[in-house]
């Protein structure tokens, strides 16, 4: 037990890396970001797994002695407590006064052969086990503490098991679906934004199905407080015709082999561009909220247009980008910096317009949701003119004589796709485990002894303390029985003065508890284990 708990505490300290550190599987942008600004201590953090810490090498290890530590633990105990399970109550000690709770009862001496019977039947009735052996009563309870420990450290192997088998065959992925047929997501790896597999996965083990965002609700009370939000999806899966199912935050869509988690929403503001050619490209990027209103920003590029109408070639110093903010709920007035209420009750789109090079063309990943401010710091994208807020329906004309027009949204969710073949080896360790705990810890073992032996005769002569027949010459006739009671706690229980003087005022009275609720004296009272 105390190697275990040791490994415990390295294990609680083992995590902190990964609570300081970001990591990989959870945000790869925040790691490059890391490395950006720490160019010198991050080749040595990275050696050391400090960015994937719970797939570490030294994480593992104790990871995997904490496990071997627990069986270790688990087998001796659990042996010796079907030993236990299986022996009797032991013999009653010789002097039972000495013990942590004592009493002494007496009865008229026609009762005293069934004495032992008697005591035993009330025992019996309270659920404590109970041996005779010939004038002694031994009893003893709280086996259940015992058993709620070992049930809590193997249902603890059963969540260190379905973790690992989570690690080993489980993956997820991210992904920002847009509603609209052209915007569908088919389950392959290079569809999410961000993914990570299992050590045994990989990219051809993923369930084949596809899925299309056809709607979404959501409702908010007066305050701006999200009340609900509901996802329809259109979804083809393998061979299967297509079918509608909705999922919301608490209630997953499951599919065959995997389940999909609805973490967030937003919208895509729906933007169109007409060149100095009279071409027309439409953009329904995403725009990332920035607060609880649902304000968002974002970037509408348009890197194929102004083309050549003799060569159809692109000129990259024609390519247009808008960066914008987007209010479902737009002020009356300036300044526009933030929505006011988070459903589209008077929606705006702030654009700043660009025009020049995007920086496609370098081969350098970027944010899909900014501009390459490298780009703009060198002149290469210059800004056109002033912001402009264009409300559904509204056209912006530019100095080229170039257009920009709003006509509208489309809601987008975030999804994350997962597959966890340890979840519920975890879900049903996690319940066993709660569920041990509580004998575990509101469990007291103890043990009660009878003894029932001739009192002293009227002329003063002592009763044999063995219980043996009285000596030739001393009369027993008008004697009574002695009934000494002694009690201890196995573990410290401040209850069990309370609950032994319960006890011999039942065997006093000689009442039974049939259905183990109700005292000798008619008060009902809860079971206890």
């Amino acid at each position: 037990m105390r190697t275990a708990l040791i490994l415990l505490f390295l294990l609680a300290l083992a995590a902190i890396p990964g609570s300081i550190l970001p990591q990989r599987n959870i945000n790869i942008e925040n790691v490059n970001r890391y490395a950006v600004e720490h160019p010198d201590l991050f080749p040595v953090l990275d050696r050391l797994g400090g960015f994937d810490v719970y797939a570490s090498p030294w994480f593992s290890a104790i990871y995997v002695l904490l496990f071997t530590s627990l069986v270790g633990c688990i087998v001796p105990r659990l042996r010796d407590h079907v030993r236990a399970l299986r022996a009797a109550p032991p013999p009653a000690p010789k002097r039972l006064d000495r013990l942590t709770r004592h009493a002494v009862l007496t009865g008229s001496d026609s009762e005293a052969g069934a004495e032992p019977a008697r005591i035993a039947a009330v025992l019996r009735a309270r659920r404590w086990r109970v041996v005779v052996r010939g004038d002694t009563v031994s009893a003893e309870k709280g086996y259940l503490k015992e058993t709620g420990n070992l049930l809590f450290h193997l249902s603890l192997i059963g969540v260190l098991l379905g973790i690992g088998l989570g690690s080993w065959y489980g993956w997820h992925g991210n992904r920002l679906l847009v509603a609209g047929p052209d915007n569908a997501f088919c389950n392959t790896l290079q569809q999410y934004s961000e993914s990570k597999l299992g050590h045994r996965v990989d990219g051809a083990d993923l369930p084949p199905f596809c899925l299309e965002l056809a709607d979404f609700t959501a409702t908010f009370l007066p305050s701006g407080q999200p009340s609900s939000f509901r996802a329809t999806t259109v979804v083809q899966e393998g061979d299967r015709a297509p079918y509608r199912a909705g999922f919301s935050v608490n209630d997953p869509l499951r599919l065959d082999g995997a389940s999909v988690y609805l973490l967030g929403h937003g919208y895509a503001p729906i933007l169109r561009y007409t060149d100095r050619n009279g071409e027309t490209q439409e953009s329904d990027d995403a725009f990332l909220t920035i607060d609880g209103n649902l304000t968002s920003e974002g970037v509408a590029a348009f890197p194929d247009v102004n083309l050549d109408p003799a060569t159809g070639a692109r000129n990259p110093d024609l390519q247009v980008a808008f960066e914008g903010l987007y209010f479902p709920t737009a002020p009356d007035a300036p300044p526009f910096v933030r929505s006011t209420y988070p459903a589209e009750r008077s929606p705006a789109v702030m654009l700043f317009a660009y025009r020049g090079n995007l920086g496609l063309d370098a081969g350098v990943p970027g944010s899909v949701y900014r501009l390459d401010q490298r780009q703009v710091s060198s002149g290469r994208l210059q800004q056109v003119g002033d912001a402009k807020l264009l409300r559904p329906g509204e056209k912006w004309t530019l100095d080229d004589g170039t257009s920009v027009e709003f006509l509208g949204t489309r809601p987008y969710v975030t999804i994350s796709v997962r597959s966890d073949p340890g979840e519920r080896i975890v879900l049903v360790s996690s319940v066993l485990l709660l569920v041990g705990l509580m004998p575990s810890l509101f469990g007291r073992r103890r043990r009660v002894w009878f003894r029932v032996t001739p009192a002293p005769a009227a002329d003063g002569s002592p009763a044999p303390e063995d219980g043996s027949p009285a000596p030739a010459g001393v009369t027993t006739t008008g004697r009574s029985s002695l009934v000494q009671v002694g009690g201890l706690p196995r573990t410290e229980y401040a209850g069990f003065a309370d609950e032994f003087d319960r006890l011999v005022a039942a065997v006093r009275t000689g009442e039974a508890r049939p259905d183990g609720r109700t005292r000798a004296d008619g008060v009902t009272e809860e079971g206890t284990d």
